[in-house]
């Protein structure tokens, strides 16, 4: 099926770890035919995502910047402005987690980590797309979500169920200039996050999925796709949930 991708334009952010979901999301796009922005934290990471991607024939630039610092962001949209001409996409995937523990035992720096990257972050870059998208009367977001009712990542629950709230409400607001938001939760995966969490954590969701495996990041990538394509012009406000637990 033709997704309709072919020559747009899609920020991924969280797109530098050679294991996350972000770099699979970039380069299933690039595949489907998109230029992409590949923004992290870590920019030499984010060149190889970009590297890679520019290999297969598709534009690709990588950007350094902070989800939680705006200059930081609106300098992100300006670049690719500059350099691609558009946004069509934005895929706010970025994410950060404090150390597993007992929400007892957290400090208000972990609180500040958990929901200043995993909320603050996504707000932050779907507000600083918006104007570009709004006069343009076209875009696509895709956020996302997870990790909810688990012990020990308490905050980061709490800032993930903050997303799909904003996720609905921001829906609403903006469909009737033309832009659609939805989201994705993903299962537990082997990515970066993941790779730092106990094996015992990670056991137990094995064996709480209904496939009794962990999720990949090529699992997540072709939905994200579709709902960043003009396939999915009708649903909005929507989250497609592959947790599968």
């Amino acid at each position: 099926m033709d997704l309709g991708l072919k020559d747009k334009v899609a920020l991924v952010t969280g797109a530098a770890s050679q294991i996350g979901f972000g770099k699979a999301i970039a380069s299933t796009l690039a595949n489907e035919g998109c230029d992409i922005v590949v923004a992290d934290l870590n920019l030499e990471e984010a060149k190889k995502t970009a590297e890679e991607i520019e290999s297969s024939g598709r534009r690709a630039i990588a950007v350094k910047a902070d989800v939680t610092n705006r200059a930081e962001v609106d300098a992100i949209i300006k670049t690719a402005l500059d350099n691609l001409g558009k946004i069509d996409i934005l895929v706010n995937n970025a994410g950060a987690s404090s150390e597993l523990k007992p929400f007892i035992e957290m400090t208000k720096a972990d609180w500040d980590l958990d929901i200043g990257v995993n909320l603050y972050g996504q707000m932050n870059v779907a507000q600083a797309v918006l104007p570009h998208m709004i006069s343009r009367k076209y875009g696509r977001i895709v956020n996302v979500s997870g990790g909810q009712g688990v012990a020990s990542i308490s905050v980061y629950g709490a800032a993930k169920a903050g997303v799909v709230a904003f996720t609905h409400a921001l829906a609403m607001e903006v469909a009737p200039l033309g832009i659609i938001v939805n989201g994705v939760i993903p299962g537990v995966a082997r990515t970066g996050l993941v790779t730092k969490a106990p094996q015992e954590f990670v056991e137990a969701y094995r064996q709480t999925s209904a496939l009794k495996k962990l999720c990949t990041p090529q699992d997540v990538a072709p939905v994200v796709a579709f709902l960043a394509s003009d396939i999915c012009g009708y649903m909005t406000g929507q989250f497609i949930d592959i947790s599968t637990s």
